[in-house]
């Protein structure tokens, strides 16, 4: 069942091979791309739950693509957070296809079958990543979506796309050639092995300082994540079109990064070092930057720098709940990483549509506008709820479940770390949910027109909004799910290095 990475794939070759013969306002390009979403989300959906079902048909591998390193294949697997991650990508891939078919045509954006052609390649990259056996498979695809989705943000061309474009390409590459390779070589020096295994690879008399050290140049290195001092590239890249900034935020880049720590520290560090990890202070690094973050997204009237700084406040919970180095964090993490995701995406659905709808691109100018677009700033109310950890929300959980994990650590400053996610959800309810008050309660201007948003962008962020409503309601499956992620029983026979 691996190839349902090629899904995508196929929909971005058959986009490239027809754009010769296709006009500019042919529609081609976006069915092609909607189609390719819809059919990846349900083998996804398939695949999840045969797997859960304990259907024998769907094989959960391990696959070997290649070894072209002698020991070191490129190979695949399935199991629980991989499965989780690449659902969650292929559902709100759809999300973002049907969007962005209602975005680009009416922000009159071009070279569309290009936009619609690395989307393709990006999604399957981040498949790719999810399904990694080892860390090397893991890498190759880590740049790989690096690369692909660089068109993405410099797609209108001009010189604050190229720009951003500059920052967002050298932050990634110089973190993940400066840092997160090193750190791949390291681990193969130290265990012989780069193989995700349960209960980690790191041999048991590696000292508390290299474990500490190479934990750091996981987290700094795998740039994506976002954790200060290596975030700049996140609010650069909002010259994107919105439906690209909703895919890195919700759907592939920043997911990918926080994803790639989850997988790294349960199944190449193990919980079992955390005794003699000295990361109680690597721990404070994502604690710094939620708050940091928050405060600057405090005063950042532009609506997408604003969500973006929101980004990498939310995205350094999810590393703060993995360096917990426990199966409470780490349910935690993926919980998170799930009701982030469709809350962030609506966000950003809803900054389009207001940008397509009347021109604001500021806080400040959305006085009164939530009585002139309902839909939209409902939409907005309700996943900034989800952010905060509101109900009636999905993000609730995630935030109870990250609190929890944090009380019944055996980390000393637990409570502190608590104080921190408290005063951000303040902070959060401040910059989002004003918002929304601002919307619907100060009197509007009067000096904007409002066009109607096309119906693709309303579905889209129905679809969205839908999921962060039905995730408070239903929690429990996607908990039991986690749940069943095995600490001990990952299969022993992945041929994903030497051991």
């Amino acid at each position: 069942m691996i190839w349902v990475v090629l899904i995508p794939l196929v929909a971005a070759a058959l986009t490239a091979g027809l754009s010769p013969f296709l006009s500019e306002r042919s529609r081609t390009p976006e069915r092609l791309a909607i189609g390719g979403a819809f059919l990846q989300a349900l083998v996804m959906i398939y695949i999840v739950m045969g797997v859960v079902s304990g259907n024998t048909d769907v094989q959960t591998g391990p696959w070997v693509l290649a070894e072209p390193i002698a020991g070191i294949p490129m190979a695949f697997h399935f199991e629980t957070l991989s499965l989780l991650f690449a659902l969650v990508a292929s559902i709100l891939w759809f999300a973002t296809t049907l969007y962005a078919a209602g975005y680009m045509r009416a922000h009159g954006e071009t070279r569309l079958p290009r936009f619609y052609c690395f989307l393709g390649v990006a999604i399957s990259a981040t498949l790719a990543l999810a399904f990694s056996a080892n860390l090397f498979t893991m890498f190759v695809f880590y740049e790989l979506l690096t690369l692909s989705t660089w068109p993405l943000v410099v797609h209108t061309e001009d010189e604050t796309a190229r720009r951003g474009g500059r920052t967002y390409l050298g932050i990634l590459i110089a973190t993940s050639i400066g840092l997160f390779l090193p750190a791949i070589v390291w681990v193969y020096q130290l265990s012989g092995t780069v193989a995700f295994t349960s209960g980690g690879v790191i041999p048991a008399e590696t000292s508390g300082a290299v474990l500490s050290v190479l934990l750091l140049m996981f987290v700094i290195g795998v740039g994506k994540s976002a954790v200060m001092p290596a975030h700049r590239w996140l609010p650069a890249a909002m010259v994107a079109p919105t439906p690209v900034s909703a895919f890195l935020h919700a759907v592939a880049v920043v997911k990918a990064g926080v994803f790639a720590l989850t997988k790294i520290v349960v199944y190449i560090f193990g919980f079992s070092v955390s005794s003699e990890l000295l990361a109680h202070w690597v721990i404070w690094l994502p604690a710094i930057t939620i708050l940091l973050a928050s405060l600057v997204a405090m005063r950042e009237d532009n609506l997408k720098r604003r969500l973006a700084y929101s980004t990498i406040s939310q995205l350094s919970y999810i590393v703060l709940a993995v360096l917990l180095f426990s199966p409470e964090g780490t349910l935690a993490a993926g919980m998170h990483i799930t009701m982030h995701a469709f809350a962030k995406i609506t966000l950003f659905f809803a900054a389009g549509a207001i940008l397509i709808a009347s021109h604001c691109t500021r806080v400040s100018e959305l006085d009164g506008m939530g009585r002139r677009m309902p839909l939209v700033f409902i939409c907005l109310a309700i996943a900034s709820l989800s952010v905060v950890g509101l109900p009636p929300t999905g993000g609730l959980w995630s935030k109870w479940f990250l609190g929890q994990s944090i009380v019944t650590s055996d980390y000393p400053g637990a409570w502190v770390l608590l104080g921190v996610i408290l005063v951000s959800a303040l902070l959060n309810s401040i910059y989002l949910l004003g918002i929304a008050v601002r919307a619907f309660v100060r009197p509007f201007a009067g000096n904007t027109t409002i066009k109607a948003v096309p119906r693709t962008m309303q579905a889209a962020m129905l679809i969205a909004t839908g999921a962060t409503l039905l995730l408070f309601l239903l929690p429990m499956p996607l908990y039991e799910w986690l749940s069943t992620l095995s600490w001990s029983t990952l299969s022993e026979t992945i041929p994903a290095g030497r051991r």
